[in-house]
């Protein structure tokens, strides 16, 4: 492919070289170093005059480092003559917050101010995936691709979990993640619940019904992003205390700040499944129930019809082979 370049933050480095392999490219040269007081410095080490640039970094680790060395080396291939800068941004950052949540409340919406400092940084479109609030599109002026993990997450469910025509797809909440639970049940053709929590305050649950039948089924937990996993775990025991035989998790984001990991050692999961729009290495050596999926050929395929012009509407729907 002639005129594209693919540069990798640092953030998460094993899935820019699997894009960039996908894809036959090499990864672009770049040097990210900190001066004595932290300030971040990017080097773009060959020219990107006239070239279509991607530049690859999750929403991840010490996100503020991240989010600003993205910033930087979008605006350093901008002002260095490339034609277009895509962000490819796995994860989003700051997508939580993304309206006020209490009427007259003070709250900032953070996801909005992050959009506006990706296009004055000079982005010209980004692609990200499974945005924890469809709207977050919305805040941008430039074109957003929000691929999905769905396909993968299907292909995952048919191909590991033996008996998955008698299971239960079940949303942790009854928020936003419900229509693509919904979503993956109506595909699967299999019955779907969800959990209504009620939070006393954040990342603290304080009560939870069920609405839905598991008794005597696998009941798949499937939600966009897990940081503390207490919303999962309180999920998973609510469900084997209603009959469930077998719990599996499934997200797309799996962020397990804190103390996730301990939390989903001492839970009841056969297989805690995530992608890998977050690096898992060190989480998987402390935890032998994460499994990862795969999602670098969607996002490399998207970048692949993006730059030849083509649609990418079918990565919704299938996995590339």
């Amino acid at each position: 492919m002639p005129n594209i370049k693919i540069f990798s933050g640092s953030s998460h480095q094993d899935l820019s070289q699997k894009i960039a392999d996908r894809l036959g490219l090499e990864l672009g040269k770049v040097v990210t170093k900190k001066f004595s007081n932290q300030e971040t410095c990017v080097e773009i080490g060959e020219s990107v005059r006239g070239e279509d640039v991607y530049i690859v970094q999750s929403g991840c680790g010490e996100i503020n480092d991240n989010l600003m060395e993205l910033l930087i080396m979008i605006n350093a291939c901008k002002i260095a003559s490339a034609s277009r800068v895509t962000a490819v941004i796995p994860c989003f950052p700051y997508a939580r917050q993304d309206k006020k949540d209490k009427v007259g409340s003070r709250a900032p919406i953070s996801a909005k101010l992050v959009a506006n400092m990706l296009s004055v940084a000079g982005a010209d479109h980004i692609i990200t995936m499974d945005l924890h609030a469809s709207q977050i599109q919305g805040f941008f002026d430039i074109p957003v691709d929000n691929l999905y993990a769905e396909p993968a997450v299907l292909k995952w469910i048919r191909e590991n979990i033996s008996e998955w025509r008698n299971c239960t797809i079940v949303s942790p909440d009854a928020g936003g993640a419900k229509r693509y639970v919904t979503s993956i049940a109506d595909r699967l053709n299999v019955d779907f619940a969800l959990i209504h929590k009620e939070r006393k305050k954040a990342n603290e649950v304080d009560r939870m019904v069920l609405v839905g039948d598991v008794k005597d089924r696998v009941a798949i937990l499937v939600d966009d992003m897990a940081d503390t996993c207490g919303t999962i775990c309180h999920a998973a025991d609510k469900l084997l205390s209603a009959g469930a035989t077998r719990v599996y998790a499934i997200l797309t984001h799996g962020i397990f700040s804190g103390p996730a990991i301990s939390r989903i050692n001492n839970a009841c999961f056969e297989a805690v499944v995530v992608t890998n729009t977050i690096p898992q290495e060190d989480k998987m050596k402390h935890c032998s129930k994460i499994q990862v999926i795969d999602i670098s050929m969607i996002l490399a395929e998207a970048i692949r019809r993006t730059h030849n012009g083509e649609s990418v509407s079918y990565l919704f729907s299938h996995v590339p082979l």
